[in-house]
């Protein structure tokens, strides 16, 4: 880890959730990792994300990050601006005790963003795991959708335009250029994985998948059933792990029993990092057949213990998460994602090939990596003097 240069500095992060949230997911454990790293580093960090049921309103964690949960799902937008206000003039019911004033907001856009700028005086990172163009319309009716992609792609741009963007893969940099952001001011800082651990758990004796996500629209579990299906009559054994929660799993498991394979398919639910290690060590093969991820932890994370993924080559940073046809299989449409998994099924000399090829590019990321090159974005954006956020953000 490299060493700071010069004071630590109060780095406030704003997300929607944490990974203590039922919806949880990668992002959540992304931009946790790395204010744990920035604390390594000397830094202050604060995390400023939505309520939910069973979490204390404010929390310290191990090491050092200090949780405020305000707000619910759609309102922590909201209360995050109020928080910040009011701790800058220490005023009302809304003060949080022992805030302070930030140095830096690093502003996460889970498709809508806090608009932090509009409102901070102190210098503002924008975290875009990936662009959320194809999820709009999954997500939300018609309307809606065009009015969440406006202030993605348009409105949000326009109040970003002098900021630093962080993203976690190249193909996210990729997608904010046909925004108009220019890639000069787009750092690139890669997910890191868990260290290298021995496999916990044998391969299971029969064919298993297993996915591992929320249980979303726009995670397609609905792929996966069906590969199960199709290939089940080959693969009498087959069996699929989806581990996860969400509010799509009613849905999910009324598709499985359509399809007759209730009784092949497992719905794990919430599974802790233990077990989840030990059913990414067990299973043959993970799937990811998610519309679009901007890096794609999990994929890293199986291939740390030697489990290939088989994802969409169209699908963003699972283009870099997966070396095709190396690390694991990128395909083009739901036949060829169900050809793919069957090429990795019956082939026992392949499936362990490209297993510890998964491997050792797992090993590549780190999030002590990460980290310092996280740090060298703080120190370079908080070194500088920004002007009021009225100057920076609401003229021409």
């Amino acid at each position: 880890m490299q060493t700071l240069d010069g004071p630590g500095r109060h780095v406030l992060f704003l997300n929607w959730r944490d990974t203590r949230n039922p919806e949880g997911g990668g992002s959540e454990v992304y931009v946790e990792r790395i204010a744990e790293e920035l604390i390594a580093h000397g830094h202050r960090a604060t995390l400023l994300c939505a309520s939910h049921p069973g979490a204390p309103g404010e929390e310290t964690t191990e090491s050092g990050l200090r949780i405020l949960r305000r707000g619910g799902r759609h309102t922590v937008y909201l209360r995050a601006a109020l928080v910040y206000l009011a701790g800058l003039v220490g005023f009302g019911p809304l003060r949080t005790r022992s805030l302070g004033r930030p140095d830096l907001i690093v502003d996460v856009c889970n498709g809508l963003p806090f608009l932090s700028p509009l409102y901070a005086r102190c210098a503002v990172i924008i975290l875009v795991h990936h662009v959320h163009r194809e999820q709009w319309s999954v997500v939300l009716g018609a309307w809606g959708a065009r009015i969440g992609w406006w202030i993605e792609s348009s409105f949000a741009t326009r109040v970003y335009r002098r900021c630093r963007y962080v993203t976690v893969s190249a193909a996210t940099r990729g997608e904010l250029a046909l925004l108009g952001v220019d890639p000069g001011r787009v750092t690139v800082v890669y997910n890191g994985t868990p260290e290298l651990t021995p496999e916990t758990a044998p391969r299971t004796p029969h064919p298993s998948l297993l996915v591992l996500c929320r249980l979303v629209p726009h995670k397609r579990v609905e792929i996966a059933l069906e590969a199960v299906a199709r290939l089940a009559p080959e693969f009498p054994g087959l069996r699929l792990v989806v581990a996860g929660q969400g509010w799509w799993e009613t849905r999910l498991r009324d598709v499985a029993d359509e399809l007759g394979i209730g009784d092949r398919v497992h719905f794990a639910g919430f599974v802790s990092e233990p077990d989840k290690h030990e059913l990414l060590c067990s299973t043959w093969v993970a799937l990811t057949p998610s519309l679009k991820e901007g890096w794609g932890l999990t994929i890293v994370e199986a291939g740390a213990v030697g489990t290939p993924t088989v994802a969409f080559h169209d699908a963003g940073g699972v283009t870099e998460a997966i070396v095709a046809g190396e690390t694991g299989l990128l395909a083009r449409d739901t036949a060829d994602f169900v050809a793919q998994v069957r090429s990795l099924l019956a082939d026992d000399v392949f499936r362990h090939e490209m297993g510890k090829a998964a491997q050792s590019h797992a090993a590549r990321f780190t999030w002590s990596a990460s980290g310092d090159r996280f740090a060298d974005l703080v120190r370079t954006v908080t070194d500088g003097r920004p002007r009021p956020a009225a100057e920076r953000y609401l003229t021409p």
